[in-house]
């Protein structure tokens, strides 16, 4: 099932019993910085299991990325008036068994901020969880390190931020190395039978891309199983999905509504996205690239219905006249097929390079709503328009989402199973059935309100798959643990 791969390995499994061993490993990379690319120390410790049995989960603990920068790798930080640093850093750490591997991304921070020597290097040790792999069968399971990228973030001797707040950081691993940091022996006899053939599925872009069919034998990679802790939910309406359908994830979206005419932005309640994943499809026609596409649908739900939160707006009307009216966003669900799925109104390309592994993903949402106004006061005083007073007919919200990756496994923007912003534009119709028995209010609104392209920014958390129910991702309930804050 695409679910499985898109958020795979989210069903933890008993962690190995046997004794533990400490992973040690030092390792140069090559990094770049704004003065150039430089040679930087990079050491990594954790503990794993001596022993494991298929099917189980291999937890590793006490992960520490300790990152050694250059002197020469500081001077244009220093130069612009840095004095401490913190960082985030991300190893690409891949999981091997023979010929089957899979990827996974060991995140770390440091404790605080650390002072940066007046010469000589600066070490930065960084601390995480990390997910869980799960063997699918007997035979040494092996860690290597690979890319290495995070963010570095410097502020002046008063606490301030320098201007740019942060800085990237992309390194490769120096190829004249042994970059193996460690070793598990699964337990079992090994099996003569041929290994499954690969599967076409969806890509994980939120942890790599691949160029190369889903292994199904591959070692299974999930989440942090010690993570559970959710995010505060004061305010934000219930979000359950199916348990039952494999295809089915749940994600929260908020964020902000221009209407031009009215000079104003209006902010959504984080609301409810159902979301139903469709098939994933490869495309190698285009030259040194793989295409994966996936039409997938989605129905926003509060309170039972096909709607976003009501918002209360605030504008002038006619530019001198404070107005204030609750807005009720209601979807028009996508119609469903013979097959009893409903028809895409989601549909994702992802572009990977095949020379380097670097990729784009382009995201395409299109959602029919119609707009009712109700609530209204002009100036304080309450406006009677009526209980239908709506656009004359319904109006497609737009909404584009893209992510870039880099050769170096560097991620940034949109995706479906990732969560991001998500930027579009809406025009609205003219209103009917605005005003009471002996007043009609349609051309005030139509006047006021219609027409003319608004900007529109949405934020979408990271979904719950709700047959998984992974606790870095899902409440104990099955809802998001990821609740976004909106943006302008």
């Amino acid at each position: 099932m695409a679910t499985a791969v898109l958020l795979g390995g989210m069903l933890p499994g008993a962690q190995a019993v046997a004794g533990d061993h400490e992973i040690d490993a030092d390792l140069v990379y090559t990094c770049d910085f704004p003065s150039g690319r430089h040679p930087v120390k990079v050491g990594v410790t954790a503990t794993v299991p001596d022993e494991a049995k298929p099917g189980e989960a291999i937890q590793p603990t006490a992960v520490v990325t300790e990152v050694t920068l250059p002197e020469a790798a500081l001077k244009d930080l220093v130069a612009a008036g840095a004095a401490t640093l913190s960082a985030e850093t991300r190893l690409t750490a891949q999981v091997a068994q023979k010929d089957h591997r899979a990827e996974s991304e060991w995140i770390g921070k440091t404790e605080g901020a650390v002072p940066i020597p007046g010469s000589g290097d600066l070490r930065l040790t960084a601390s995480g969880g990390v997910p869980f792999v799960r063997p699918m069968a007997p035979g040494d399971l092996t860690f290597t390190a690979a890319g290495l990228s995070g963010v570095l973030t410097p502020l002046k001797a008063d606490g301030t931020p320098l201007e740019p707040p942060t800085a990237a950081l992309a390194c490769t691993p120096d190829a004249e190395q042994e970059t193996t940091m460690g070793t598990v022996r699964i337990a079992g006899a090994e099996s003569a039978a041929p290994a499954p053939e690969p599967t076409w599925s969806a890509v994980d872009d939120d942890k790599d891309d691949k160029t190369e069919p889903a292994d199904p034998a591959a070692p299974e990679v999930g989440a942090d199983e010690r993570k559970a802790a959710p995010a505060d939910r004061a305010g934000v309406p219930p979000c359950v999905g199916d348990p039952d359908d494999g295809l089915n994830m749940v994600a929260y979206v908020t964020g902000y509504a221009n209407v031009k005419k009215l000079h104003s932005a209006t902010k959504f309640p984080v609301g409810c996205g159902q979301i139903t994943q469709g098939p994933t499809v490869p495309d190698f026609s285009q030259p040194g690239f793989l295409h994966i596409y996936q039409d997938s649908a989605v129905v926003m739900q509060y309170k039972g219905k096909p709607q976003l939160p009501p918002a209360r707006g605030t504008f002038l009307t006619f530019g001198f006249m404070p107005t204030t009216a609750v807005m009720e966003m209601t979807q028009i669900p996508p119609k469903t097929g013979a097959d009893g799925v409903p028809v895409p109104n989601i549909k994702s390309d992802i572009a990977i390079d095949l020379s380097d592994g670097s990729s784009k993903n382009i995201t395409l949402i299109t959602l029919d709503f119609t707009l009712r106004l109700h609530d209204v006061e002009v100036n304080g005083v309450p406006l009677d328009v009526g209980d239908s007073c709506r656009t004359s007919k319904p109006f497609s919200l737009s909404l584009e989402g893209r992510m870039t990756r880099t050769a170096e496994g560097v991620i940034d923007g949109y995706t479906l199973v990732g969560g991001g912003p998500l930027t579009g534009s809406v025009t609205i119709p003219p209103f009917s059935g605005c005003g009471g028995a002996d007043e009609d209010l349609d051309s005030l609104f139509t006047a006021s309100i219609s027409g003319e392209s608004g900007y529109v920014k949405q934020i979408q958390g990271a979904p719950c798959a709700t047959v998984s129910a992974d606790p870095t991702y899902c409440t104990p309930d099955g809802q998001p643990v990821a609740i976004p804050t909106a943006e302008r």
